[in-house]
C-alpha cells in the first residue's frame, strides 16, 4: 500500500475531480438519514429518494414510525426491494430509539449498530454526514476504488476502513468515502474509464494492468526474413478501456477464413443435389 502522505494527496485530488462530494440520499436530520440508509440496502439512492418524501410526511419522527403498521409501511417502501425485512427493521429501529434513546439518534458506533437494520456502514454514514462524528463508510465502490489505486488492500470492509482511517486525518474520513463512491460510480466502474481519471498516474491498476497492455509489444518473426519484428499488443476503445490483447503468433480466431474455390463450391452443390434426391 501507499504511504499516508500519498493516500491523502490522492483523496485531495479526487475531491477536486468530484467537488462538493456528499451522500446522494436526501435528508433533513439524523433520523431521516438513518431511515434512508436502511432503505438503500440492495437499492439505489435515486430510488430511495423517490420513496422518502411520502414516507417522512407520514412518519416524520421515531415516535410515529414506531407505531406504524407493517402492512402500511411495506406498501410505501415496496419499490426499494426486500420491503418486508426493511419494514421490520425500520419499525424496530424507531421503537428502540424511543425506548432507549429518548427518540434521538445516538452519536455512537456501538449504540447505532445495536439498532435493528443498522450495520457498520450505515452507522458511519449517519455519524459522518448527520452527527458530525468522523466516519468512513466502506461500500462496494470504496472497496473497488481503494484496491485498484492501491491505498487499501483486501475485500473486508472493516479492514479497508481501518487501513484508510490510519492513513488519513479524521477530518477527511467521510470525504474519503464520498469521493471514492462518486469516483466508483462515474469513472472507476467495473470497466473503468481510465482516460478520465485524475489519479491515473498514482493508480496501481492502471500502471500494472491497463498501461502495460496498451504499450506492450512482442517480437514476432517476419515472413521470409528470419528477423524479429514487432506487433502491437492491444487495441483500445475511445474511452481508454482495453478491448482485446494479442501477443505472440496470431490465434486461430485472428486468421482469415479460407475462401472456397469454384471447384469446391461445385462439388458441394453436387453433393447437395445428390443428397436431396436420396
Amino acid at each position: 500500500m501507499k504511504p499516508a502522505k500519498v493516500v491523502e494527496r490522492i483523496i485531495d485530488t479526487l475531491s477536486v475531480q468530484h467537488p462538493n462530494a456528499d451522500t446522494e440520499l436526501h435528508y433533513r436530520n439524523a433520523f431521516e438519514l438513518l431511515a434512508a440508509t436502511i432503505l438503500s440496502a440492495q437499492s439505489t439512492d435515486e430510488r430511495v429518494n423517490m420513496v422518502t418524501p411520502a414516507l417522512f410526511t407520514r412518519y416524520p419522527d421515531p415516535r410515529s414510525l414506531a407505531k406504524a403498521k407493517p402492512a402500511d409501511l411495506e406498501k410505501m417502501i415496496l419499490s426499494t426491494g426486500f420491503f418486508r425485512q426493511k419494514a421490520r427493521a425500520l419499525i424496530g429501529m424507531a421503537q428502540q430509539l424511543v425506548e432507549q434513546h429518548d427518540s434521538a439518534v445516538p452519536p455512537d458506533m456501538e449504540k447505532l449498530t445495536a439498532l435493528p437494520g443498522v450495520g457498520r456502514k450505515t452507522a458511519n454514514v449517519v455519524l459522518g454526514h448527520a452527527l458530525g462524528v468522523p466516519g468512513l463508510p466502506v461500500d462496494r465502490h470504496v472497496l473497488r476504488v481503494s484496491n485498484r489505486i492501491g491505498i487499501a488492500d483486501g475485500d473486508d470492509p472493516v479492514a479497508v476502513e481501518t487501513q484508510l482511517c490510519e492513513a488519513l486525518p479524521s477530518e477527511k474520513w467521510t470525504l474519503a468515502s464520498d469521493v471514492q463512491i462518486l469516483h466508483g460510480r462515474r469513472i472507476c466502474r467495473p470497466k473503468p474509464l481510465c482516460d478520465q481519471c485524475s489519479v491515473r498516474d498514482d493508480c496501481d491498476y492502471f500502471r500494472t494492468v491497463v498501461d502495460p497492455a496498451v504499450t506492450r509489444s512482442v517480437p514476432v518473426a517476419r515472413r521470409g526474413s528470419g528477423k524479429a519484428g514487432t506487433r502491437t499488443a492491444v487495441t483500445t476503445s475511445a474511452n481508454g478501456s482495453v478491448e482485446r490483447a494479442l501477443s505472440g503468433p496470431p490465434h486461430k480466431a485472428d486468421k482469415p477464413r479460407a475462401t472456397k474455390t469454384k471447384t469446391t463450391r461445385a462439388r458441394n452443390d453436387t453433393r447437395g443435389v445428390r443428397t436431396a434426391r436420396r
